[in-house]
C-alpha cells in the first residue's frame, strides 16, 4: 500500500507549477437531473460556489456539457474575477443533445470550437486546465492532442488533462504531449484504475477521481467497516471515504460535487481527518463491489 502523505489536506503542484489544495469542488451537481439544465434556485448554486472558495477550495472542476453551459456560466457569475490562487478546470469533447444523449466529438475543429466557447462562458483569456472529456475512437489521438497543444501554444489553455482512459493510453498520450492530469473513476468501491494511478504517480500527474463517493453508495449503507472507522473519528462515512483518497496517494485530488451548502461543509471536513495505518488497512480490505457510469 502506498504510504500515507503526512498532510492529506495539503497542496499539489498541478502541472508542476500551479499549487492547488488537494480537496477541490466539482460543479456537476449544480445542474439538473442527467446534468441537464439548471438545478433549483440559481442563487443557491452561486452561494455554494462562493462558499467553497471561502472555505479554502482552490480547484474548481467543471465541464462545458454540464447543463450544457450552465455550470461554466455559474462559475463565472459566482467567482469572476478569479482570485490569483484559484484554478479553474473545465472539459470539452462531448456534445449533449438531451438529458440522456452524449456524443463524443474529438475532431480538432470541434475541440477548438468547444474551447473557445468555454473561454467565453468562463470570462477568461486562458483556461488553467482543459481536459479532453473522452478520447474519440474515430480520431487519431495525435490529432486530438495536437489540437489541444495548438491551443496551449496560443495561450488559450495552460495545461492539458485527460478523462477516462487506460494506462496504455495515458502512456501513449505522454509520448505525444505534456499532460498535467487524469480523471478516471476511483473510490473505495471501484479501484479498477489502479494502473492509471500508478502512471500518474510515476509522472507526477494529478489524478482527479470522479464519483469519489461512488455516486452515493459510500454514504448510504450502515453497519460496515466504513461506519466503524467513521465512528472512531467522529466523522461521517463520506468524510472517511474522501479522507481515504487523500491518504491513498499524494497525487489523488478528489473534487466531490454538491448543490448543498451543508454537504459542502461536510465534504471539506475530510481535510481534518488523519487516518491511522490500521484505519487504512481496514479500508483497503473493503472489497470493491459497485461500479457506476458517467460521461
Amino acid at each position: 500500500m502506498t504510504a500515507s502523505p503526512p498532510s492529506p489536506d495539503g497542496s499539489f503542484l498541478l502541472g508542476g507549477e500551479l499549487p492547488v489544495r488537494r480537496l477541490g469542488y466539482g460543479t456537476a451537481q449544480l445542474t439538473g437531473p442527467g446534468y441537464w439544465g439548471p438545478r433549483g434556485d440559481r442563487r443557491d448554486a452561486l452561494a455554494v460556489l462562493r462558499s467553497a472558495v471561502e472555505q479554502g477550495v482552490t480547484l474548481i472542476d467543471t465541464a462545458d456539457n454540464y447543463g450544457p453551459g450552465v455550470a461554466e456560466e455559474l462559475v463565472a457569475e459566482a467567482l469572476h474575477p478569479y482570485r490569483d490562487d484559484l484554478v479553474i478546470a473545465t472539459k470539452g469533447g462531448v456534445v449533449r443533445t438531451s438529458d440522456s444523449a452524449w456524443h463524443i466529438a474529438g475532431r480538432p475543429e470541434e475541440l477548438r470550437a468547444m474551447c473557445e466557447a468555454s473561454l467565453r462562458r468562463l470570462r477568461t483569456d486562458r483556461i488553467d486546465l482543459y481536459q479532453l472529456h473522452r478520447l474519440d475512437p474515430r480520431v487519431p489521438m495525435a490529432d486530438q492532442l495536437g489540437a489541444l497543444e495548438g491551443l496551449r501554444q496560443e495561450g488559450k489553455i495552460r495545461h492539458i488533462g485527460l478523462d477516462t482512459l487506460t494506462a496504455d493510453q495515458l502512456e501513449q498520450a505522454l509520448s505525444l504531449t505534456g499532460i498535467a492530469s487524469v480523471q478516471n473513476r476511483f473510490n473505495l468501491l471501484d479501484r479498477a484504475s489502479e494502473a492509471v494511478l500508478k502512471v500518474c504517480e510515476a509522472h507526477g500527474l494529478a489524478f482527479l477521481p470522479w464519483f469519489p463517493l461512488a455516486d452515493g453508495a459510500l454514504t448510504g449503507e450502515t453497519g460496515t467497516t466504513l461506519d466503524d472507522v467513521a465512528d472512531g473519528h467522529g466523522a461521517t462515512r463520506g468524510q472517511v471515504a474522501l479522507a481515504w483518497l487523500l491518504h491513498r496517494s499524494p497525487v489523488l485530488c478528489p473534487t466531490p460535487g454538491t448543490g448543498s451548502a451543508a454537504h459542502l461543509a461536510e465534504n471539506l471536513g475530510a481535510r481534518e481527518i488523519r487516518l491511522t495505518t490500521e484505519d487504512m488497512s481496514r479500508l483497503e480490505a473493503l472489497a470493491p463491489a459497485r461500479r457506476s457510469t458517467r460521461t
